[in-house]
């Protein structure tokens, strides 16, 4: 992999990129997510697209302090993170994070921040779509594959076409769970549920989730956020099952398959 160029780095040169990569917290600080980062800056690399990350400068968007309740907090995070966005004048953000999609997307214009901001399966289905990203044979051809739907890429920002559209050029065979789509469980991250064990006398969802995505019969779970990775991982864990079932991000199932 390319080194990668920082926001300032772009400046420096008078230039200004075509996207700004958003890395988020799990991408940049958690040793499993950083897997997610690395694959996805590898395709963007390998399809050209001039893209910057802000490096030192990125900070924590406030989601989790947002959904924790601290509105105080998130709003003091958002407006450094702004501040800094809007004196590079950057436009365009991606981010493989779903937490960091929704909240820049739609929480930061309220506070001065307006940008295109797109998730990284939208992306990289946008980077096929324009022929710039082609699969030749399959590594995953015939691979029976399920799809767990992220909460806030899902049913927060109605996106279900285009992570299912990479699964489909991949050649896999989608196997849905029960509920998916609109009706999709929570992986039992949210609402900042990431940091705290889960209640007592209730079923935790995590597990849940996994023993619904084990019943497809599926050998990898194709996932889009680094919280969901972390859970539905632990689920399989919990069942035993991590040395059978994959938990694995879309963009390193691309990746695999262009043997990035």
């Amino acid at each position: 992999m390319q080194p990668i160029k920082t926001v300032a780095e772009f400046k420096a040169e008078g230039k200004e990129p075509e996207i700004v990569f958003w890395v988020g917290c799990a991408g940049s600080f958690d040793e499993r997510a950083q897997k997610i980062t690395k694959s996805f800056a590898k395709i963007l690399q390998h399809c050209k697209v001039e893209f910057a990350i802000l490096g030192p400068e990125e900070s924590c968007t406030g989601d989790p302090a947002k959904r924790a309740g601290n509105e105080f907090l998130f709003q003091m995070q958002a407006a450094n993170a702004i501040s800094i966005l809007n004196g590079y004048n950057v436009k365009k953000i991606v981010t493989a994070c779903p937490h960091c999609f929704n909240t820049i997307k739609n929480e930061y214009p309220n506070l001065g921040g307006n940008y295109e901001v797109v998730h990284h399966t939208q992306l990289i289905q946008d980077l096929i779509d324009t022929g710039r990203l082609k699969f030749e044979g399959g590594a995953f051809k015939g691979k029976k594959i399920t799809y767990h739907d992220s909460c806030y890429l899902g049913r927060a920002n109605n996106e279900y076409i285009a992570p299912r559209k990479i699964l489909e050029a991949l050649d896999t065979e989608l196997v849905e769970m029960k509920r998916c789509r609109k009706n999709g469980l929570c992986c039992g991250a949210g609402g900042a549920q990431m940091f705290k064990e889960a209640e007592q006398g209730t079923k935790e969802i995590n597990i849940e989730r996994s023993e619904e995505a084990l019943a497809t019969g599926a050998s990898i779970i194709a996932s889009n956020c680094p919280f969901c990775m972390t859970m539905l991982s632990d689920g399989l864990k919990h069942e035993n099952r991590e040395d059978h079932v994959q938990v694995l991000d879309i963009a390193e199932l691309v990746a695999k398959a262009k043997d990035l």
